[in-house]
């Protein structure tokens, strides 16, 4: 691959413009918006640095083919004429996805198994043998989308999903991904010299991901990616790449970030993932902080910063406990109490949340947290009460 390579950056609905920028910053240039995600031009490294950086990309995927399509011999046809063998043999396990936006084709489970068959016989006609097909744990993912008259047929460079960092040992329930975690942060203008509290930090999504931001720690440092196993592979570049990476991280930054959870089971879980992700200095240290306690009752950690979460809601909720209204509205009780100076942001799929909470919003941003659709409120809070704003939506 050389010269400049078209690229499609996934991300969750929502956070298209901030994976944008961060792609542009990383090298990316020609970076185009469109629903759930970025196309961008450039070369094997800038896509080598996406898949390392970004924070907000669900995937990294290399364009190979565009052409025109009106059924599905010409589907089969445009993807046997992709060189396959050039970047993968038939040792190799095999997946192939389909999306489809206004296709005239009537299946699209057959379009997947015609491009799945065209890639097969092109590597058996070229090598010699076919490469099986693995659902579960394939090598190598080909993506292909069908619009109306045009195919796209993409190679997969980042393997497993990025929002997998590579350290977690265990979710917990309602786990939020890494990526969206990181767009609250980014969405609520969170900096290192900003204290932070979640307060419903469950397994330490929001904490963790702020740690990570503040030392400079790129998001995929401690994983592997799909791109290493191709026969283009350019380690040397890669070896330079996450070099020049590792010499920016500073694990020395100041910062005060701290989350509590009702559960101790969590609060712990939450702690042994803080040690995976290598912040266990922070623990000991104080800069990043896991409490058991209630957020009906929380205590301030500083004068004034943010608070940035993601409380139950829904099927979130324990039938144990209070019910989510009762829940949030003593929550924010406890906010205009104790917190007045500061700012919070809370990311839900309840509509009623600033109700319940008998707080007016002053932003409300639509974000998706996997297929939910959701809210991202934020509160101006003064004591016993709340400051108004424009109550703007995005």
């Amino acid at each position: 691959m050389t010269g400049a390579d078209a690229f499609f950056a996934i991300c969750p609905r929502g956070l298209e413009q901030l994976l944008a920028q961060e792609l542009a910053a990383h090298g990316a240039t020609g970076c185009t918006i469109e629903p759930g995600g970025v196309g961008f031009a450039g070369d094997l490294r800038a896509a080598y640095a996406a898949n390392l950086h970004s924070r907000f990309a669900s995937r990294i995927l290399w364009r190979v083919l565009h052409g025109e399509y009106a059924d599905e011999d010409d589907v089969y046809a445009a993807a046997r004429s992709v060189a396959w063998e050039q970047w993968f043999g038939a040792d190799k396990l095999l997946r192939v996805d389909l999306t489809a936006t206004q296709t005239p084709l009537r299946s699209r489970e057959f379009a997947t198994l015609r491009i799945k068959d065209a890639v097969v016989d092109r590597l058996r006609e070229k090598t010699g043998a076919r490469p099986s097909i693995d659902r579960a744990r394939p090598d190598v993912r080909v993506f292909a989308h069908l619009a109306a008259t045009t195919l796209d047929l993409y190679l997969d460079l980042s393997g497993e999903a990025l929002f997998k960092r590579g350290w977690r040992s265990d979710k917990g329930e309602a786990p939020l991904k890494e990526n969206l975690a990181a767009g609250l942060l980014a969405l609520a203008g969170w900096t290192p010299e900003t204290p932070l509290l979640d307060p419903f930090c469950g397994s330490g999504t929001i904490a963790i991901e702020a740690a990570a931001m503040a030392a400079r720690q790129p998001a995929g440092l401690a994983r592997r990616f799909g791109f290493e196993r191709l026969r283009n592979f350019d380690a040397a570049a890669w070896n330079e790449i996450r070099a020049e990476a590792r010499a920016r991280i500073d694990m020395r930054a100041p910062a005060l970030i701290v989350g509590s959870d009702i559960s101790t089971r969590i609060v712990d879980l939450a702690r042994h993932n803080c040690a995976l992700a290598g912040f266990d200095t922070w623990l000991s240290d104080g800069r990043l902080q896991f409490r058991a306690g209630d957020a009906r009752s929380v205590a301030a950690p500083a004068a004034s910063g943010l608070i940035v979460t993601n409380p139950p809601y829904g099927e979130q909720s324990n039938p144990k406990s209070a019910p989510v209204a009762n829940l949030m509205s003593d929550t924010a009780a406890n906010f205009k109490r104790n917190f007045a100076g500061w700012t919070a942001w809370l990311l839900s799929a309840d509509l009623a949340l600033p109700n319940q909470m008998r707080l007016k919003e002053s932003r409300r941003t639509v974000l998706f947290n996997g297929p939910l659709e959701c809210r991202f409120f934020r509160f101006e809070l003064v004591s016993g009460g709340f400051r108004k704003g424009t109550n703007a939506a995005t």
